[in-house]
């Protein structure tokens, strides 16, 4: 992350931007969609699955992983309030390449490949939130590819948690969802000892409170940007 590879803090800039309500624009625009509601890890569309809609995370979490052809799964993004997933049909993706599961209660709007590009160009409002997604989503590509050649675990996992708890979105960074250690052993890249290891560690710091739920003090920044 280039927080850490020029000790400064950086936020994509798709956590900057002023809450955008797709439905009260979709209501607004008559365009029909569907809504969905998914229980803690239902699978909203699974690897391989034909790719003919995008959704839209009107609340709760979505985790997007890959299963390689050893078995082997890799969680590639842990998405929020806000995001879109599964626009990959809208640059002729024909099948999804990942697996889409809700980490907790969910509420997905989805709308159709054709429904989103017609609104795309006739839509000045839902374009620039939609291009703004996109551009913090290959910021955020870019630097966890730094993250996972340059940096420790220790730092990659501070880095996902605060990024999960949405630092700098808000005043107070916000409770992140009970979340398994192997969860965040796959995201990182390590093993689940070594998440253990390190989680103890944080909370005896006071850089989180973990019970379940897991609260990110801002204090955890200082491990990020720690050479």
């Amino acid at each position: 992350m280039s927080a850490v590879a020029s000790n400064k803090s950086s936020v994509p800039a798709a956590l900057l931007l002023p809450p955008f309500d797709l439905q009260t624009f979709l209501d607004s625009a008559g365009v029909a969609r569907t809504i969905r509601k998914y229980a803690r890890s239902a699978v909203i569309f699974s690897q391989g699955d034909v790719a003919t809609d995008v959704f839209y995370i009107q609340n709760g979490s979505v985790k997007l992983s890959v299963l390689s052809r050893t078995g082997k799964e890799a969680v590639v993004a842990v998405l929020s309030q806000g995001d879109f997933f599964g626009e990959g049909c809208l640059a002729a993706q024909p099948r999804r390449i990942a697996t889409a599961s809700a980490m907790s209660a969910s509420t997905v709007l989805i709308i159709e490949k054709a429904q989103m590009l017609e609104m795309l160009q006739t839509q000045t409002a839902l374009a620039e939130r939609f291009l703004a997604h996109m551009l913090a989503r290959n910021i955020r590509v870019e630097e966890d590819l730094v993250d996972q050649l340059f940096n420790s675990s220790e730092k990659r996992l501070a880095r996902i948690l605060l990024l999960l708890a949405r630092y700098g979105k808000a005043d107070q960074p916000l409770r992140i969802p009970k979340m398994s250690q192997e969860t965040l052993a796959e995201m990182v890249g390590t093993t689940r000892s070594r998440i253990n290891f390190f989680m103890n560690k944080f909370r005896d710091l006071g850089f989180i409170e973990y019970n379940g739920d897991i609260k990110v003090n801002s204090s955890l920044l200082t491990v990020v940007l720690h050479d």
